[in-house]
């Protein structure tokens, strides 16, 4: 049987190409995390697949590869149940490792923690544009700190790396898991139905305000609640503001807003703005859900008008790492959508600083022991000054090759021959 030389559906090989501006981004994420206190740490890929299926992960639960048992473990002929089979499962994102790794450590970690994690996850998930089913997640976290200046740090950090990357004119949209329950309570809504109300309404994006009013007619819910759902967000359509909506909210909902989570807000819309050194918008955004079962209170996005989709997102997950510890771990974190600002620069031709100018050395097959000894001293010698110098045969088609090594960046070429 043929080997197959295509990856796996939904991965992909990365060229010479990308993997130079993938490595640049990489770079410029760390300096600025760094730059911000951020620390890089490391999760395996693998988790237990108890931790990854403990329903905080919401639908990415249901794109877990999961990993058989192995050898003497493994029974496939009186298994039963998928746990007989199944031990652990492969990261379908950062933040169920980082919790677990946060309480493993915690004796040997600072606090707060601000940890940086760049690395591969996995999801079954249907391949298509900017999605893939090994992608790589660049997360920064802060642990330990209760009050809203870890929102302010990481929206902080966060935009100062899109903005060092020569990114321009995204937004960064806001809401609170706190806020959407006391919309949901005061159209009317059952708290126990809160989870499914908010599912219909995160599909605002695609089906519009009509849609989700049907669907939650459809689900069963009043009329009565839903049109007075529904009419809130007709009363903040426009408003960008957090203030301003936040203003708006107050007055409508009375006693079933809390003052104390809408000044947090405005004062994280206060300072990011105070402090912001990118090209951004803060956004007010009352129908931000976020898929994760996991979010406690603010949470944000990013919008990036070259895809008009999220290129990342976060927000506080207080009760995720207790879980782990087995007591309390205020938690919050911001995750960039690298694949997808990856994609946006390979479309714009992006090309990395100073990945032109290098030179290459063509040595004749001919060429004696001393020549190419010579040719190699002189590329040492170029090198140790901080040069790019490729040394390389020359080709029989020397034009074809020196065509292919310009479209890689090479400027200057020099040729050795035989004596």
């Amino acid at each position: 049987m043929a080997l197959k030389k295509k990856p796996v559906n939904g991965m992909k090989d990365v060229l010479p190409d990308e993997a130079l501006v993938r490595d640049y981004v990489t770079g410029i994420i760390k300096d600025t995390y760094r730059k911000f206190g951020f620390t890089p740490i490391e999760t395996p890929l693998m988790e237990d697949i108890g931790n990854l299926s403990n329903k905080q992960g919401g639908e990415n639960e249901k794109l877990i590869f999961k990993v058989l048992k192995r050898g003497e473990k493994l029974h496939l002929d009186t298994a039963q149940t998928e746990a007989d089979v199944v031990d652990y499962g492969m990261r379908y994102d950062l933040t169920v490792p980082l919790s677990r790794f946060y309480a493993n450590n915690e004796n040997d970690l600072p606090k707060p923690f601000k940890a940086l994690q760049i690395g591969p996850v996995f999801r079954a998930d249907r391949p298509q544009r900017g999605r893939y089913r090994q992608f790589t997640q660049c997360d920064i976290d802060i642990l330990g700190e209760p009050s809203n200046l870890a929102e302010i740090e990481l929206i902080s950090a966060t935009t100062a790396a899109l903005g060092n990357i020569g990114f321009k004119g995204f937004a960064v949209h806001i809401n609170e898991r706190r806020i959407l329950k006391e919309m949901a309570s005061y159209a009317g809504f059952a708290e126990e139905d809160f989870d499914e109300v908010f599912i219909i309404l995160d599909k605002m994006d695609k089906i519009g305000l009509e849609g989700v009013e049907a669907e939650l007619k459809e689900a069963g819910y009043a009329a009565e609640a839903v049109d007075r759902y529904t009419d809130l967000f007709k009363k903040l359509d426009g408003v960008t503001k957090v203030s301003e909506g936040l203003s708006i909210l107050k007055e409508i909902l009375g006693d079933k807003y809390d003052d104390e989570v809408g000044a947090s807000l405005e004062e994280i819309e206060t300072a990011v703005s105070a402090v912001a050194s990118a090209d951004f918008s803060l956004v007010f955004d009352p129908t931000l859900v976020r898929g994760m079962s996991y979010y406690t209170g603010t949470i944000f996005e990013i919008r990036m008008p070259e895809l008009g989709i999220s290129c990342g997102g976060g927000g506080r997950y207080d009760n995720m790492v207790g879980l782990f510890a087995g007591h309390p771990v205020p938690a919050c974190g911001f995750s960039i959508g690298f694949e997808r600002i990856i994609l946006i620069l390979m479309e714009q031709g992006f090309k990395v600083p100073g990945s032109t100018g290098k030179t290459a050395f063509l040595i004749d097959k001919k060429c004696s022991p001393e020549v190419v000894a010579s040719a190699m001293k002189e590329a040492a010698e170029k090198r140790a000054v901080g040069e790019t110098v490729l040394v390389t045969r020359r080709a029989k088609n020397v034009k074809f090759q020196k065509d292919t090594l310009t479209a890689e960046g090479y400027s200057e070429f020099k040729d050795f021959y035989a004596d």
